[in-house]
């Protein structure tokens, strides 16, 4: 178990897939909370696997991506034991809309919504554009929710 300095705050970004979204999300805590905050993601009903276009995103934007990323279940941070989590950030109605597993500590809950990159169909190009879109809507929002 990864043991956090006291003054770092764990965020928890959930999504129902957890391939996209909640993947650029964590990928954003971690790049711009640096030492004050600690970001996660997880999905109510994981594929398993992360979309190669959520990587290719961060790194073209100059954020690092998660250094090994991977599809998992919100189960995994609401076990006894797991590790405390100050605040939850839904990024798609969908998991917003669920009925949430009660999350250790978890003082805060935030649902900012933006459309699924992953469901648009065209060519790798126009997926990587509605990745890359969905991440410059999250980049401000995610800037402002961290100084609050």
């Amino acid at each position: 178990m990864l043991l956090m300095a006291d003054n770092i705050k764990r965020v928890l970004v959930l999504c129902t897939g957890n391939s996209a979204r909640s993947i650029m999300g964590e990928a954003l805590i971690n790049h711009l909370g640096a030492d004050r905050w600690r970001g996660d993601s997880a999905g109510s009903h994981p594929t398993g696997r992360v979309s190669p276009f959520a990587p290719q995103s961060l790194a073209a934007s100059g954020i690092p991506p998660p250094a090994a990323p991977r599809s998992k279940s919100w189960d995994e941070f609401a076990r006894p034991g797991a590790a405390g989590i100050d605040l939850v950030i839904t990024v798609c109605d969908n998991a917003a809309n669920e009925a949430c597993p009660r999350f250790p500590s978890a003082a805060r809950t935030v649902h900012m919504p933006f459309p699924d990159p992953a469901a648009v169909d065209g060519t790798d190009a126009e997926k990587l554009l509605a990745f890359q879109s969905v991440l410059a809507d999250m980049q401000p929002k995610f800037v402002a929710l961290l100084k609050e």
